[in-house]
Parts: C-alpha cells; structure tokens; sequence
C-alpha cells in the first residue's frame, strides 16, 4: 500500500542538512579507495525537490534549513558540499531547487561506482526516475526498499546503504533492525547510515539499543531543542555502522553547524562503540 507522507513537505529542512551533508561525507571517503562502491538507497523519493512548490511553500521547513544554509557565506567544508551541490540544482534548473539523496550520489559516482535506489509509491518513482534521466549506472525500482537493499548487496567490493524511510509506517523502526541485521549477516563490511527522527528519548534510545546487539553502531545526533514535545521532530540522528576512518570529524562539523545555526537552544553530539 502507498503512503500518504510526502517528502515535498519537508525538503531541504534541517534533518535532510544532516542526512545529506553525512552521506556526501561518508561517499567521499569511501570513494578514497578504488574499488568498485555500490550505492544502495531504500527510500529515494523525487530525487530533485521545487522549494517553491505549494507543499514546500505551506510547511516553509526548507526556510529554516537550506535557505539559512545558503546565506552562510563560509560554513565547514562538510556542510558547504551539500550548499554547493543546493545552488548547481537550483541553477541547473533556473529555480529553488534542493536535491535528494538518489541525485547527490548519481552526480558523484565514479566509472566503477552504481547506484541502486527504491521507492515505493509508483508515482515518485516515476519522478525519481526522470529526475536522474541520463545518470550512468543508476537503477530505480519500484518496490519495497528494506527487501531490496539486502539482495542488492554486491557480492564483493565496497558498499554503502542508506536506510532512511520516513517513519510513518508502525514497523519502520522494526524493519530497519531487521534489514540492519540481514546486511550485518550477508555483507559485514558494508557501511551503513540510518537516519531517525527524535521526538522523546525512550523511542530513541530503544532503537539504539537494539541496533548495538547486532554490531558496534556510530551515533552522530542533532537536537533542535529539548526533548519536551514527543508530538515533534526536535532532532535527528545518524546511525552509523562499518564508517570509514576520519569520518567523525565530518559528522562534527556536521551536527554542530545544525545545532547551533538552526536550533533553539540546541545541541549535537557523536558517541557510540563504533
């Protein structure tokens, strides 16, 4: 069954400055070694965002995201990757633009590199896919994403997935474990990024906890503000497995610049045993 949630609504905000700045980080490092890479993508929505669009517009999230990120004349080198890859859309197609996951990866993939992206609802994937028109070596499938990135794993070389669904659904919390678990199983060596949300602690946390059973995971977490409103997103956070060395101070650079510039009283940390 297709969801109702819209990725449009909520494009460019600050959670997808953390979960793009991060992957930008985490590919390029990876890219650091030459062998092949597979991209793999669960959830890859439109894959380019029209800020200017009535659903951009209604939740004005973007405002207080990419835009704020756009007047910053000199952020960290980790964040002014993805302000730079915001402005080429946005001049590329003569309007405010933000681009998603499937279409940073696309850009930047290497001869030997592949891009595998999912997405569930039949009408974004028919966005998705004109949306990376002419992008070499990029699959979009319509089909459910935990499934597909499992056996989408290369039998050998490097990989990375993204697991980043949108939390509506009541077993999301529960398939990303699962799909955790099933990569951990099929391919040890892949580098895995979850993104969550943050709204009360007990939920947080719990995920967490289940993740570390399975292998060492990596945290880097944002929160906006205090965690007083479970009703809310007050932050964000980055689960990280197999991340490659130096990372960290990619990730730092990445939630303090989120914390302190779009926050309210905010805050950013990175622990965990990976």
């Amino acid at each position: 069954m297709a969801m109702n949630y819209s990725h449009a609504f909520h494009a460019g905000n600050f959670a997808d400055i953390v979960k793009h700045a991060a992957l930008l980080a985490l590919l390029g490092r990876l890219q650091a070694d030459p062998a092949p890479l597979a991209v793999i993508d669960t959830h890859g929505g439109r894959g380019l965002y029209d800020l200017d669009a009535p659903e951009a517009r209604r939740s004005a999230e973007a405002e207080r995201g990419i835009a704020r990120l756009l007047e910053d004349p000199a952020p960290p080198e980790a964040v002014g990757r993805l302000k730079a890859a915001a402005l080429a859309a946005s001049q590329a197609a003569g309007g405010r633009r933000y681009p998603g996951s499937p279409l940073l990866v696309a850009q930047r993939l290497r001869p030997q590199d592949r891009l595998t992206t999912f997405e569930f609802n039949p009408r974004e994937a028919e966005v998705l896919k004109a949306s990376l028109a002419g992008a070499r070596a990029v699959s979009v499938e319509t089909a459910d994403g935990y499934d597909g990135a499992v056996r989408s794993l290369p039998p050998e070389g490097q990989a990375l997935v993204l697991i980043d669904p949108p939390f509506e659904r009541g077993d999301d919390y529960d398939r990303c474990i699962a799909t955790l678990q099933a990569i951990t199983r099929r391919c040890p060596g892949a580098a895995i990024m979850i993104w969550l949300p943050i709204k009360d602690l007990e939920t947080f946390d719990a995920f967490v906890r289940r993740a570390e059973e399975i292998r060492p995971v990596r945290i880097a977490e944002v929160r906006l503000r205090p965690l007083l409103d479970p009703m809310r997103m007050n932050g964000c956070a980055l689960v990280l497995a197999a991340a490659p060395e130096g990372l960290d101070l990619d990730l730092a650079a990445i939630c303090e610049w989120t914390a302190s510039r779009l926050g309210e009283g905010g805050r950013a940390r990175l622990w965990g045993s990976a």
